[in-house]
């Protein structure tokens, strides 16, 4: 089922999902099942599954460092079909313009639509290590509304290289990323809703957002959103501090503001287990008030871990 129709069904009641992150290279499928069962008694509609662009890593060759590049998390449509078919679960995996052609786009969306995974979300994807600022790759797209684009011309029957009339089209659900505080790159939060709304004119269904700590700011979000002409359902993505260093690395890596009791209760922590409490406390009354606003979805970034989630959840769902 389509997320815009489980949200539909849902009849203005907040539903539960998740994100999770495939094993890396090497690791078992078992440690992410571990993980997914405690959540399942929540009843969530749908998980979904991110995709890890390449990198590089150094190998040692004849007493020299070779660089090569590689994929350290790959298998995301294969752990989507593997969920589904285990929970009943719809999946949504992340594609990718960085790190992908246009033709490899379409065979990754030709796969999920033999096996039946019917959303996707569609992301621009992040600069890879060395670069200052995202660069497409030879042959992919620039911008996510391009990767909204092709998405959207196959649920069309056209693909790259022909128009196929066929009884049995893919139909995807689109999914893209909105930003309350605004992209990191974006000169100002209304270009980046100008930004948005191109993905919304090129095919995309529903928005899930950036984290935040601030629910003003989604807020003020969704009201802008509607007001530049965005009318598709905006799900608020929420991820509990769980470290210390989240308080300098969320700000840097992501553009976030934390607020200020926040930020108070994880300094006065002695350890990163008190800290992971704050983060699960201050996240339920987070969602509280969001559940309180009727948000479609409560959203969830687990990281690959699931016990802050589900205390976060046994005190909503």
């Amino acid at each position: 089922m389509k997320i815009t129709e489980h949200i539909k069904k849902a009849n203005g009641k907040t539903l539960f999902s998740f994100e999770i992150i495939p094993p890396k290279k090497g690791k078992s499928i078992q440690e992410l099942y571990n993980n997914i069962d405690p959540l399942m008694e929540f009843k969530p509609p749908f998980i979904d599954v991110t995709t890890s662009r390449e990198e590089y890593v150094y190998v040692e060759k004849e007493g020299l460092l070779d660089r090569k590049m590689t994929r350290m998390r790959p298998g995301t449509v294969g752990i989507c079909a593997a969920i589904k078919h285990k929970y009943d679960v719809d999946t949504v995996p992340h594609v990718l313009c960085g790190g992908f052609t246009k033709e490899e786009t379409e065979y990754l969306l030709v796969d999920c639509h033999y096996l039946g995974i019917e959303n996707v979300m569609a992301l621009r994807g992040d600069a890879m290590s060395h670069q200052k600022y995202f660069e497409a790759s030879k042959g992919g797209h620039q911008y996510a509304k391009e990767l909204v684009a092709q998405i959207q011309n196959l649920n069309c029957g056209k693909y790259l290289h022909d128009v196929i009339e066929a009884d049995n089209c893919a139909d995807f659900c689109i999914g893209v990323a909105g930003y309350p505080e605004k992209h990191l790159e974006a000169p100002s939060l209304q270009s980046d809703l100008k930004r948005l709304k191109e993905k919304v004119d090129a095919g995309a269904d529903y928005v899930v957002t950036q984290m935040f700590f601030d629910n003003n700011k989604y807020f003020q979000f969704v009201d802008a959103a509607k007001k530049a002409g965005i009318n598709v359902p905006i799900i608020p993505g929420i991820k509990p501090l769980a470290v210390k260093r989240h308080l300098q690395l969320l700000p840097q890596v992501f553009r976030i503001d934390i607020p200020e009791p926040l930020i108070n209760a994880v300094e006065s922590c002695k350890n990163n287990k008190d800290v992971r409490q704050v983060g699960v406390e201050f996240a339920i009354q987070q969602s509280k008030e969001l559940l309180a606003a009727g948000v479609p979805v409560l959203h969830y970034y687990s990281m690959g871990k699931s016990d802050n989630i589900q205390a976060i959840a046994k005190e909503l769902f």
